[in-house]
């Protein structure tokens, strides 16, 4: 795992604390590819978002139980855990931690056979930072940083014409 600098401490409360503003909400970004996991975390953090990384679902698991997040960003095809089985996991430890799935192969036989996984958003690869950074603001505004589960958003899909961000 490894913490991408952003202008708010990492050590800052979680998501229970009172108050809290878009620049201490604290993002977990997994996707098995280096660069677009650190393109991600260098989006959110220059949108003053705190964010954390993680190379695989499993090292996002062992991110999850060591500290709190406000939101979890995972690509779904990836080696040891994919982002679907990371999902059931938090899922099933009864985490109401929002999720976006940003992958290129959406699972969509698996998320229907089960739709307790409650995904707050997904993303279609390749899109924008624009629309990165769209989804993860709706997702937390819907949360409101209580926690609580949100209701399902629509398929973000790129705009030709616009800068693309993970191919």
């Amino acid at each position: 795992m490894n913490r991408s600098e952003s202008p708010q401490s990492a050590e800052s409360a979680g998501p229970q604390a009172k108050g809290l503003t878009d620049s201490s909400k604290r993002i977990l970004v997994v996707d098995d590819d280096a660069g677009l996991r650190q393109l991600a975390a260098e989006v959110l953090s220059g949108s003053g978002y705190q964010t954390e990384t993680a190379e695989d679902g499993a090292a996002a698991w062992e991110a999850l139980q060591a500290s709190s997040y406000h939101l979890l960003i995972t690509d779904h095809d990836m080696p040891k855990v994919s982002g679907v089985e990371l999902v059931k996991k938090v899922r099933s430890a009864q985490m109401t931690l929002p999720v976006i799935l940003a992958t290129g192969t959406m699972p969509n036989e698996e998320l229907n056979r089960h739709p307790w996984l409650q995904l707050a958003a997904t993303l279609l690869k390749p899109f924008t930072a624009d629309e990165l950074l769209g989804a993860v603001k709706k997702v937390l505004r819907s949360a409101g940083g209580s926690g609580e589960q949100v209701e399902p958003l629509p398929v973000w899909r790129g705009q030709p014409s616009a800068q693309v961000l993970w191919r």
